[in-house]
């Protein structure tokens, strides 16, 4: 359960679990603190506030960037208190929690189970969902205290509330699922037509240092690479949606393993 800090520039922090490769964030202004997901469940969340705290005592504030399990469950081990933290999340984070946090439960306490950890699934089967008490359309800038944070909505992507943490004047990006560095781009909830376009806004604000939702951070080429990926992935689902290509010689052509890019061609398919 424990992780480890990274130090990306002073003040700015990712913290890294081998759990699901997870990567969440924490950034200290001179007033206020931002921490950037909450992990998987309430003792996650309570191991990871517990770092924060012994990193810095300033109040809190926290972002979500999209409404998996694994990076929003663990948010009541910030709120359980009578001065509870405002939680930021893009406007479609609050229905996408609602409508499927119960089926997240249910198929993550089963595979942990199934993995016989069952710890986790005990503490994730307990485990309040807290929907976010902020939230915003396309972005908003958060004051720390001599340190600004954009939290950013760049469109759908990994899902269509997906939400980035922007400190530009240390050159980090905390991007979430949009960016996965270890593992191929997981597209169960994703708009992969879409996609790309978001990874624009990213490229844009030309970060130095881009902190995955899982894995390690990576650099500026790394996201510019993961862009094209994701372009031929979309144009390969487009070609199939539009039946100029079968789904089998997409699945050849894809960057992506078989069952990711079969992930991508159905999506596509349904919103058609």
């Amino acid at each position: 359960m424990t992780g480890r800090w990274v130090e990306l520039a002073e003040g700015v922090y990712a913290r890294r679990y081998a759990e699901l490769d997870l990567t969440v964030g924490l950034v200290v202004g001179a007033e206020h603190a931002l921490v950037v997901d909450t992990r998987g469940d309430a003792a996650q969340g309570a191991e990871l506030a517990a770092a924060v705290r012994a990193r810095t005592g300033l109040p809190l504030l926290v972002a979500l960037t999209h409404a998996h399990f694994d990076h929003c469950f663990g948010t009541s081990a910030f709120t359980a208190r009578t001065d509870p933290p405002p939680v930021y999340a893009q406007r479609g984070c609050a229905p996408a929690l609602a409508s499927s946090a119960a089926a997240q439960r249910a198929e993550w306490v089963d595979h942990y189970r199934r993995r016989n950890d069952l710890d986790t699934a005990a503490a994730l089967a307990g485990s309040p969902v807290v929907p976010p008490t902020r939230l915003l359309d396309r972005r908003v800038e958060l004051d720390l205290g001599g340190r600004t944070v954009t939290l950013l909505h760049p469109g759908p992507g990994h899902t269509d509330h997906d939400l980035v943490a922007h400190v530009p004047a240390a050159g980090v990006l905390f991007a979430g699922d949009l960016v996965e560095q270890g593992a191929a781009p997981d597209f169960t909830d994703a708009d992969p037509l879409a996609w790309p376009s978001a990874m624009d806004t990213l490229l844009a604000l030309a970060p130095d240092t881009v902190v995955p939702g899982h894995g390690e951070p990576v650099d500026l080429a790394f996201l510019a690479a993961q862009r094209a990926e994701l372009d031929t992935v979309a144009r390969l689902c487009r070609a199939v949606a539009d039946g100029v290509l079968d789904a089998e010689d997409a699945v050849r052509a894809s960057p992506y393993p078989e069952v990711t890019t079969r992930a991508a061609l159905l999506r596509v398919a349904r919103s058609r």
